[in-house]
């Protein structure tokens, strides 16, 4: 039967990454606390991050939190520029506030962009002040290739990141932050009488899923941030650029089956005598590599839709635009 598993699980992988993936997009899986690297594909590709970018925004206020200059029980206010963020967002009236504690849940499970310029604002000054304090910590974790322009991901031009930089950002996260690991794991929430539910899939499918993040802007197409446990062994998966949520999520799923039950026993099978490190992983000839745009792929323009006569009344279906999470 564990044969049959590990059979199962190779199928999954090539099946994802050799036979559907015609246009391959960044890809990383490493062991979260060597960083051993399992895979690696255009791991430095500049890509926009999206929500994923609220991984840095969760570090900052867990920092402060550390560092005493924030409460989890303190109040942050929805403000004129936060409101005007759009979905996902809160609901929130400008003067309203939420506790840092119910913010911190909004922003990994909801994924709510006003609330991540609350958090900004509170901790920033500004969210000018808040993402020059991004960039700063960037640079300190060794993310070299990452520019960070907003405290949510909303598309900008400049807004940047690789699969290598959200590895070492997930990385920091579970080492500096134990106290705070359980808020990834969360799949759902309540806000009021309203229950929402995380993006990420696995959380609800994949056996030891306990974070992090998704996210999409039409330029980045779809992207996950994912990690789980198992048998003591954490893993985490990076998966920039799939064409919807499905194949984000298979994606995923499959790295995170390979790294758990195929390569070990590749590597008794003769497969890479030497291991490579995320810290010395020899950084990427495509690093200066403008950003892909998949608009055309991603959100196709709506078609106009004509008016049936009235023999023939039949509703077009409008194509599927996904949701602006950031």
């Amino acid at each position: 039967m564990k044969y049959f598993s590990l059979l199962l699980s190779m199928a999954v992988f090539l099946t994802a990454f050799v036979f559907g993936t015609a246009n391959a997009r960044p890809t990383l899986l490493m062991d979260a606390d060597s960083g051993k690297i399992f895979y690696a594909e255009d791991q430095d590709l500049p890509w926009h991050p999206a929500s994923t970018t609220k991984l840095m925004t969760a570090y900052l206020v867990f920092e402060a939190i550390r560092d005493g200059k924030l409460k989890l029980t303190d109040a942050v206010l929805q403000s004129e520029r936060s409101i005007l963020e759009p979905p996902s967002k809160s609901g929130y009236p400008v003067g309203i506030g939420m506790s840092v504690e119910l913010a911190l849940q909004s922003l990994i499970i909801k994924s709510a962009n006003d609330v991540a310029v609350m958090l900004a604002e509170k901790v920033g000054g500004t969210v000018e002040g808040f993402s020059a304090r991004m960039n700063r910590k960037a640079q300190a974790l060794g993310m070299n290739s990452t520019n960070f322009v907003n405290p949510h991901g909303l598309h900008d031009v400049k807004h940047v990141s690789t699969a290598r930089d959200l590895a070492l950002l997930t990385q920091a996260l579970w080492k500096d932050f134990p106290e705070h690991r359980a808020r990834f794991s969360r799949s759902s929430m309540k806000i009021g009488r309203r229950k929402l539910r995380s993006d990420n899939s696995l959380l609800r499918t994949f056996e030891g899923a306990d974070g992090m993040k998704t996210g999409v802007v039409c330029a980045s197409g779809y992207n996950i941030v994912a990690s789980a446990t198992r048998n003591g062994r954490r893993l985490i998966a990076v998966v920039l650029g799939a064409k919807n949520g499905g194949q984000r999520a298979v994606r995923a799923k499959a790295l995170l089956t390979y790294g758990f039950e195929f390569y070990e026993w590749k590597m008794l099978l003769g497969g890479q005598k030497k291991e490579l490190f995320l810290a010395d992983f020899p950084r990427g000839a495509n690093q200066k590599a403008e950003p892909a745009n998949l608009r055309p792929t991603v959100c196709r323009p709506k078609r106009r839709v004509v008016r049936p006569s009235k023999k023939t009344k039949k509703r077009k279906k409008k194509p599927r635009q996904p949701k602006r999470d950031g």
